[in-house]
């Protein structure tokens, strides 16, 4: 076209275009571009091997349109055997794809909202467990409450076992104070996990307690509705974006193991600190809309009577857990928090253990009931809880070898040396059956005593004689220095 825009034949511009006349003069004629001429490509090239199906298919997609094209392959393949090979389910596939974007039913279409400094607050609880994170090599399990304001994506969270109002109130709490202000709104999920298992009585008080807990703060409440996460959909991806961040450091730190809990914690608000790092700005914008905090917080912990009963226990929130034999009998104040449970006796702590996640579970110290124990040996080998008797790895093989040849006298032995453990150390019996384990000496209480009366008297320090010093030489040292 443009070399005969140029006055050159039509010889001339269909040669330097590599075409022939022919095909040029039509270019011409028409006006259009070669790419603008080409129709599209409607018919097939090969016979269509589910057109006598495929009424049946569209009828079940009309009733489903959730099956997978894999599903309805094997059915076909069931129904009509021989008639359709492995390799074709790929083409029932794009042909299912395809029915769906010209016929089927729309989707869900997600509205992105505008947001407002100081506004809305979101949160929900994140289950981290997936990042199989260990605290002395044990396995951790545990969750998070994370906090997130909407407008600005700063972000909190606190180490929690369970969905719990305790949990929530903590978490919830400690964001508001770390922030120095509190938002207008306030949305969490429908909490159908943390009211899942409670009777009628209890929901209500857990709703009485969290529109309590609002209005301390004046913060209008929200929840999504079920099924629906999308609706708290900042605090979603802020979990995503969490885990992703806690796991990509771990991997650079190269190890998912901490000493203790409060190193993990340390480690966590390092990564969220890093993450509010880059949302200052808009932060500042928040900051500026927040409301003021009460004048104080609230109880963080739920208080319920419980009797102690003669297995020296207590049960609370659908858990087990042990307190001293002396107060079997009496009635004692549990105060649950979202990682502890408090044991108080009048207006004394007595106990404290960490809350247990879930239901039907145990927490035994066996310091509680050692005592007893060591009077009736016989209840130790069918005792309900006995894995909790089992302090630490070494202590269970010191029970093992114990028992191999003389089970009777050996339960009653390592009664005795968890007795010394109870009063006398745990980490010093447990380093006296490490060494008796690593010299494969045989473990017998008699040795762990013997051991432990040589800790508790080490020997003296050997004499240092030191001679008297002559003045004389610093003399001759001051001499040396006036001549030099």
């Amino acid at each position: 076209m443009l070399a005969s825009k140029k006055d050159r034949s039509l010889a001339t511009a269909a040669a330097q275009a590599g075409m022939s006349e022919n095909t040029a003069r039509k270019y011409l004629m028409s006006e259009k571009l070669p790419s603008e001429m080409k129709k599209p490509h409607t018919w097939r090239t090969r016979k269509d091997p589910f057109k006598e199906v495929w009424e049946e298919v569209k009828a079940k997609l009309g009733v489903n349109p959730g099956l997978q094209g894999k599903t309805l392959f094997d059915y076909l393949q069931r129904e009509y055997p021989g008639e359709f090979a492995d390799g074709q389910v790929r083409t029932l596939q794009r042909r299912i794809k395809h029915w769906r974007a010209t016929e089927g039913p729309g989707g869900a279409v997600i509205f992105p909202q505008k947001h407002y400094p100081g506004d809305l607050s979101q949160s929900d609880f994140k289950d981290l467990d997936e990042l199989q994170i260990t605290i002395a090599g044990k396995f951790f399990s545990h969750m998070l409450y994370h906090f997130t304001l909407t407008y600005s994506n700063w972000e909190d969270i606190t180490l929690c076992y369970s969905e719990s109002f305790e949990s929530l109130s903590t978490g919830l709490q400690n964001a508001l104070w770390k922030l120095g202000g509190v938002p207008s709104r306030h949305r969490s999920d429908n909490l159908s996990a943390a009211v899942r298992d409670l009777n009628s009585r209890d929901k209500e008080a857990f709703t009485s307690r969290y529109s309590g807990l609002l209005s301390h703060y004046g913060m209008a409440g929200e929840h999504t509705n079920l099924n629906s996460p999308h609706e708290n959909g900042d605090v979603e991806q802020a979990h995503n974006r969490l885990v992703q961040a806690i796991d990509q450091s771990l991997m650079l730190r190269g190890s998912r193991d901490f000493d203790s809990i409060s190193a993990y914690e340390k480690f966590l608000r390092k990564v969220v600190g890093q993450l509010n790092s880059n949302r200052q700005k808009r932060f500042a914008e928040d900051k500026n809309y927040l409301k003021s905090l009460p004048e104080k917080r609230l109880s963080d912990y739920k208080r319920v009577q419980a009797r102690v009963r003669k297995s020296s226990t207590i049960r609370a929130d659908k858990n087990i857990y042990s307190v001293h034999s002396r107060l079997i009998g009496e009635q004692v104040e549990v105060r649950l928090s979202s990682t502890e449970v408090q044991i108080y006796y009048g207006q004394k702590k007595m106990h404290t253990h960490p809350r247990l996640r879930g239901a039907g579970k145990y927490s035994i110290n066996y310091r509680h009931i050692i005592e007893s124990l060591v009077r009736k040996p016989g209840a130790f080998e069918n005792y309900l809880y006995r894995p909790a008797l089992f302090p630490g790895t070494c202590f269970r093989i010191a029970y093992d070898s114990l028992t191999a040849t003389a089970p009777k006298r050996g339960r009653k032995e390592y009664l005795q040396i968890l007795y010394k453990a109870a009063f006398e150390g745990q980490k010093r019996v447990e380093e006296i059956l490490k060494e008796l384990i690593r010299s494969k000496r045989k473990i017998t209480v008699q040795r762990v005593a013997e051991h432990l009366q040589q800790t508790e008297n080490p020997p003296l320090p050997e004499r240092v004689q030191v001679g008297p010093v002559e003045l004389s030489l610093y003399d001759s040292l001051l001499h040396e220095r006036r001549v030099s």
